[in-house]
């Protein structure tokens, strides 16, 4: 019988579970527990809120972007009354909305925020909505899924009770496990919510009173074991070039995208519209009237199946071409290729 790498490993011991939080953890730079969830990011982000919300939850749920009116459907399921404020998905929020929106909801307790939308290519100031909530005196869940590994994320320093990360985007890693960092004001509003999910893949509770309260010496269950090495890989990776550095190959690239699209001619432009409001992740270029998103794309895929090209979802995809620079693909190299693919589609479309 033959064998492979991947195949006929040592059991993943509850220690080198332990340790690979632990270094999440240092990355974050957060103080506060941090739990290594066995799915997608889906799964803790859906979790936080089923855990902490219900309905004596008033939750001003942010939305610029798709996964914000996710968050806002889960929130309503929970029972919680949400106040939805949306803003264009070319731009970001402001702390003084957030501020206006207390003023006329002070029985806000949750807030729900997407640090940076892929999806979108924007990007939220988190630090400064932070101060606001925190004057507020609300539940701060973050999702920073993209954003971890392309720009900061505090969650201690911001103020933020339960920050959501997946390794897939900007980190290079697996999307087969996600964290989550949990406030202690986090962990009492869960124990005191008779709703939170117990016994459940999405209960974090599970995970306080069997893994954490129980000293992490007894996993919950077998564990995602070629996920969970993925994602200690990963991390060693981000820590040997340092985290800065990788933040820093994100923003060029982001940087470089943009400059290039306008460059380009042809009447791409950046979606975003402020390049403070862009997320270092994902650029969104906005096609020329006259042109589908998607049928662009299809042509560059074409010349380079390799590129990370995608079309916008659903109604954006007529009019929304995303350039995924994320992980190995934040190179310039990687940005020359996939604006000259774009150019060379444009030109393609224009000669039909």
């Amino acid at each position: 019988m033959t064998t492979h790498p991947f195949l006929d490993l040592a059991p993943l011991t509850a220690a080198r579970f332990a340790s690979i939080e632990d270094r999440v953890a240092r990355l974050l730079g957060t103080e506060q527990d941090v739990v290594i969830m066995q799915g997608e990011a889906l799964l803790p982000l859906e979790g936080a809120i089923r855990g902490t919300a219900g309905p004596g939850t008033t939750a001003l749920n942010i939305i610029t972007g798709p996964y914000g009116q996710t968050f806002g459907d889960w929130l309503r399921d929970c029972g919680a009354t949400v106040v939805d404020l949306a803003v264009p998905f070319h731009a970001a929020v402001t702390a003084a909305q957030v501020r206006e929106a207390f003023a006329e909801h002070p029985e806000i307790d949750f807030v729900s925020l997407v640090h940076a939308e892929a999806a979108t290519g924007n990007t939220n100031p988190v630090a400064e909505i932070g101060e606001a909530v925190r004057e507020q005196g609300a539940l701060f869940y973050l999702d920073a899924v993209a954003s971890v590994g392309a720009e900061p994320v505090l969650p201690d320093a911001w103020g933020v009770d339960l920050c959501v990360i997946g390794a897939q985007k900007a980190m290079g890693g697996p999307a087969g496990v996600s964290a989550v960092s949990v406030s202690e004001r986090a962990w009492a509003r869960m124990a005191a919510n008779p709703g939170a999910p117990r016994r459940s893949y999405l209960s974090l509770l599970d995970w306080k009173e069997r893994w954490i309260d129980g000293g992490r010496r007894t996993l919950l269950h077998a564990p995602a074991q070629l996920e969970m090495l993925a994602l200690e890989a990963c991390v060693e990776r981000i820590e040997a070039a340092g985290l800065d550095a990788v933040i820093a190959r994100h923003t060029a690239a982001a940087a470089a995208t943009r400059a290039g699209a306008l460059a380009l001619g042809g009447g791409l432009e950046p979606y975003v519209y402020e390049a403070a409001d862009a997320a270092p992740v994902a650029t969104t270029l906005r096609v020329p009237s006259g042109f589908v998103a998607s049928e662009l794309v299809v042509s560059a895929l074409a010349a380079d199946p390799t590129l990370p090209l995608a079309a916008g979802g659903g109604a954006l995809a007529k009019e929304m071409i995303r350039v995924n620079h994320y992980g190995a693909d934040a190179t310039p190299e990687v940005v020359r290729r996939s604006l000259a693919a774009l150019g060379a589609a444009l030109t393609d479309a224009e000669n039909r």
